[in-house]
């Protein structure tokens, strides 16, 4: 299967989502997007098939969200893409596109929905929680 995961190494949920990647014996294409931004219509693309809107889509923690003024309601997708574009760290990650779908894997354990249905092995998050147990089975 072809994954592709539009990573952050200094994320933590985006570091869990490419472990449980692996640990699905599947190596992703890995596109840090701060280091390669995202074109906007690639941008746009990922979160509609993701069944998102552009807000949806936007970090809040850690970025200019604020200080940008972007929680002003009255701002368009097409001002928020601008702001996207221009400060990428406010794309929210990390988002995963597979044959069965586009994720934004937020919680983590969001990904095993568009990963095969193949038997894992254990998995535990980088702060202890377990997610597939010694079964092979996801934790709900």
């Amino acid at each position: 299967m072809n994954v592709i995961i539009y990573h952050n190494p200094s994320c933590g949920t985006s570091r869990n989502v490419l472990a449980l990647i692996r640990n699905a014996g599947i190596e992703p294409t890995i596109i840090e997007y701060l280091k390669i931004p995202l074109a906007r219509q690639e941008l746009k693309d990922l979160i509609r098939r993701a069944g998102m809107t552009v807000r949806e889509a936007m970090r809040e923690k850690g970025t200019p969200y604020a200080e940008l003024g972007l929680d002003d309601p009255s701002l368009n997708d097409e001002q928020l893409l601008d702001a996207m574009e221009a400060h990428p760290i406010l794309i929210n990650r990390p988002f995963v596109v597979t044959e069965k779908g586009v994720r934004l894997a937020r919680p983590s354990e969001l990904v095993l929905d568009i990963l095969p249905n193949r038997k894992q092995k254990p998995f535990v998050k980088e702060d202890g929680e377990v997610v597939i147990d010694k079964d092979g089975k996801r934790v709900v």
